[in-house]
């Protein structure tokens, strides 16, 4: 045809993108990993630092300044650069961990592990980014597959690695614990190294560089309090002065950052322009909900799986594999069919969909439900995430210009972030709030009570050695008034004469459970701080305890539910317009070689255009993108032909 307009030359071939990403995942993996691996080890840690109360702080520290530093990345890669950025955030986090690695205390340990945040603000944001300037959306889908595979691998290794390290005395005469940090420093040198060898990207012109140091200012003193009474709240209560203080400093930062925003214009930390998009809105409260809802309700599944299942922390990793493999599962998946028909509108729909019914499954589970219900639930979970990640990030990169790439991915992240530290703060809040309560009701049922008190009492029970923490713990406070008050003929080996005792007893020990008293105020007190007193009990002794926790949590998954549930009612109201055929950065160089053709006269009247020029042009400006022996004969970026003129059809078209 006469009129069609022949399509410009990939930028870069499937093997150089290959490569790209390859340095992507890389960094990815470093920070991915990290959390994974402190997680398990993070009690090691603070016993050997003699400071197991003040661990919050560690996990704070770490979250609220890789929150704050996401949208900072993001803005500034677009001023900068992504390279030097994504390179800069390698480096910072190679340096925290290595600091990490000395700490002599649980306050210094916090302090380098901001630093470590202020790295992983980076790592996690970044790679999104490049991904959004060097593919288009359709085939970003496709690709965006083999992140969620790290994370699955990292979640899977890492409570092995932190076990291990955890459990060992010293490796190469260094605590064991200290080797949870070290490990990252040969693997950041490799991501380094990698990024450095094949990451090369064009760097972006701007006609004016205006940096927003109030926005980034009054971000941290705005979210900073908020944040902190999230993570802290619990300890130093909701309504407390310090607590007061922190919502009346958060909420007037907040309040100075939308206007000194407003004021900056395009040139801001988060351009509000970007939320004029209705596409780009949805998808951010979306996340936010979302983040909420996964993120608080992830946290009580492992600890589920160790207190109730009995699994170690290192068991735990690998019965998470069902959550994992359904997420990968559900990501290459939908990047495939995203990728082959250009629509997505329907992910967002079935992810909260999935995402809800593993949550409402687990409403449903028991203490001696068995490992293979919560799997499946865990399965539904997974592939409802698989399909909401990648998709809300593409919707939201899809809504802007390459210009605002880069704070449009930190963004989307960012808010997300702040929903799940949100879900985090507010559901483990209410699981430890209403446990001894739970706790204690279960003790107060008269079948439990009494079968966890005929255990008590039994002598070969009650001096087994794998019972000696919890009798000491929970039950010899209960049991020595009743032993104590008790005619030296009764023999409580017998069982008869122990089944009359605990009949005896029963009704004023009932009593005791019911009301207020100083029975749930030992069961709600010092013995939730430390549950190691579970491991290997008698099944009489912990059935109370177990039931208890199994409540709360069912508590805590029915609010995550509700929050899922509202997640996909405004996903039905989701529009989803279609996405662009070309990369961000094929078109920014489209643009200028167009207009370099130009302004050199292009083609005069009657005489065809010289399309080689073009794309020679174009060539030429990402020349660093051409690494030494790669494949440049080929130039095919898709596994596809290449799109013609023609609007790829959307979901709304």
């Amino acid at each position: 045809m006469a009129n069609q307009q022949p399509a410009s030359t990939p930028l870069m071939s499937h093997r150089q993108i290959l490569f790209v990403i390859f340095g992507l995942m890389a960094g990815m993996f470093l920070s991915a990993l990290d959390q994974t691996v402190v997680g398990t080890a993070i009690r090691t840690i603070g016993d050997d630092l003699h400071g197991l109360s003040q661990q919050a702080w560690v996990t704070t520290a770490y979250l609220i300044v890789s929150t704050i530093s996401t949208p900072i990345y993001g803005k500034l890669s677009d001023i900068w650069g992504r390279r030097p950025l994504f390179i800069a955030a390698i480096v910072i986090f190679i340096v925290g961990s290595l600091l990490a690695s000395f700490s002599t205390s649980m306050l210094e340990l916090a302090a380098f592990r901001a630093i470590q945040g202020l790295g992983a603000g980076g790592l996690m944001s970044m790679p999104l980014a490049i991904m959004g300037d060097m593919l288009a959306p359709r085939e970003r889908a496709k690709y965006q597959g083999y992140f969620l595979a790290v994370f699955g691998i990292s979640s899977l290794i890492g409570p092995l690695v932190g076990g291990l390290f955890a459990g060992a005395d010293e490796i190469l005469f260094i605590a064991g614990w200290r080797w949870v940090f070290l490990i990252n420093v040969p693997i950041g040198i490799a991501a380094l190294a990698i990024v450095m060898r094949f990451l090369h990207l064009p760097k972006q012109e701007h006609d004016r560089v205006r940096i927003d140091w109030w926005g980034a200012t009054f971000v941290v003193v705005g979210l900073v309090p908020l944040l902190l009474v999230a993570e802290e709240g619990r300890d130093w209560g909701w309504s407390s002065p310090i607590a007061i203080a922190c919502y009346v400093v958060g909420g007037l930062g907040v309040l100075a950052f939308v206007i000194v925003e407003s004021r900056m214009g395009d040139d801001a930390l988060i351009p509000l322009k970007l939320f004029r998009s209705s596409t780009f809105s949805m998808a951010t409260v979306i996340g936010v909900f979302v983040g909420f809802g996964m993120f608080g309700a992830m946290m009580t599944i492992p600890l589920f799986l160790q207190l109730v299942f009995g699994a170690t922390p290192t068991e735990s990793g690998l019965q998470m594999l069902p959550m994992i493999l359904g997420m990968m599962a559900a990501s290459i998946g939908s990047g495939q069919i995203i990728a082959r028909t250009g629509r997505y509108r329907m992910f967002p729909i079935l992810g909260t969909l999935f995402l809800a019914g593993g949550f409402l499954v687990l409403t449903f589970i028991r203490y001696d439900s068995t490992y293979w219900y919560m799997a499946g639930a865990m399965l539904l979970i997974g592939l409802g995430l698989g399909q909401l990640m990648q998709t809300l990030t593409i919707a939201s990169q899809n809504s802007v210009g390459l210009r605002d790439m880069g704070v449009a991915t930190s963004a989307s992240t960012f808010f997300r972030q702040i929903g799940g530290t949100l879900g985090t703060a507010v559901l483990l809040s209410l699981l430890f709030t209403v446990m001894p309560q739970n706790i204690t009701g279960s003790l107060s049922d008269e079948a439990t009570l009494s079968d966890a008190l005929d255990a008590a009492l039994d002598p070969a029970v009650a001096t087994a050695p794998e019972n000696a923490q919890i009798m000491e713990t929970i039950y010899s406070p209960i049991v020595e008034p009743i032993t104590a008050n008790l005619p030296p003929q009764v023999d409580l080996s017998d069982e008869a004469q122990r089944a009359q005792v605990v009949e005896q007893a029963l009704p004023q020990i009932e009593e005791a459970f019911g009301g207020e008293g100083s029975a749930e105020a030992s069961v709600g007190g010092d013995a939730l701080d430390d549950t190691s007193f579970l491991t290997g009990a008698d099944p009489r002794l912990t059935k109370p305890f177990l039931v208890g926790f199994t409540e709360s949590a069912v508590a805590v998954y029915r609010v995550a539910l509700i929050v899922v549930l509202i997640a996909f009612l405004l996903s039905l109201f989701f529009r989803t317009p279609p996405l662009r055929a070309k990369s961000a950065m094929q078109e920014a160089a489209d643009e200028r070689a167009a207009a370099a053709a130009s302004s050199r006269g292009g083609a005069s009247d009657g005489e065809p255009t010289d399309t080689g020029v073009i794309a020679t042009l174009a060539a030429e400006e990402v020349g660093a993108l051409v690494q030494p022996g790669a494949d440049t004969a080929s130039h095919r970026v898709h596994d596809e032909p290449p799109a013609t003129g023609r609007r790829a059809k959307g979901d709304d078209g």
